[in-house]
């Protein structure tokens, strides 16, 4: 997704409940919350109740002089303002279930990042997938130095060189990677691109 920048003039047509503002506005952030709703609660029905809530806060926020007043900085309150509502909703639940329901509830994913670890993966994959197609002497290289983590003197002496030109060696295999990396991006299909935290 495309991530948007925010100035006064976007904030003022907000607070006059410009329509189109409004409804752009309610459709970016509503991508952003649903991403980050959807692993911290299991069901839609709080999803929802979550992000409606969020979005009463921001509009009454708005409604009330001097409540945002760096409006470049209009994400991190609408962040700001959904943890807390995720927060109370975490609270509510807690006091509404009976221990027997306790493991139907929605708990926070602490220490959970689902894209994160997604993303940790499929980098991982990329990059035996790249190091595979690398020479041989380039994919050992890069292996035992970024991944095995071996000590560079121990890999002089396997490599039969002094530590100057294992810099070269190395420079050398980076620069083949790299290349090939680009050339698998540009090779791959066009997309929808993941948003990160807001």
């Amino acid at each position: 997704m495309q991530f948007q920048t925010f100035d006064e003039a976007y904030v003022e047509r907000l607070r006059e409940g410009d329509f189109r503002t409004q409804e752009h506005f309610v459709a970016y952030f509503s991508e952003l919350i649903q991403l980050k709703l959807r692993s911290r609660l299991h069901s839609p029905q709080a999803i929802e109740d979550v992000r409606q809530e969020t979005f009463a806060r921001i509009f009454a926020a708005l409604r009330s002089e001097g409540r945002i007043r760096q409006p470049e900085r209009l994400g991190a309150f609408v962040n700001s303002l959904c943890n807390n509502v995720l927060l109370e909703y975490y609270r509510a639940s807690q006091r509404d279930t009976s221990l027997e329901d306790e493991e139907d509830q929605d708990f926070p994913a602490k220490d959970v990042d689902i894209f994160g670890a997604v993303a940790a993966k499929q980098m991982g994959e990329k990059v035996r997938e790249i190091l595979e197609e690398l020479p041989e002497r380039d994919r050992r290289l890069l292996r035992e130095i970024f991944i095995e983590e071996r000590d560079k003197d121990d890999v002089c002496r396997d490599f039969g060189v002094d530590r100057d030109y294992l810099r070269v060696l190395l420079h050398r295999a980076k620069q083949s990677f790299k290349s090939q990396y680009l050339k698998s991006i540009e090779a791959r299909p066009p997309g929808v691109a993941t948003a990160g935290r807001f």
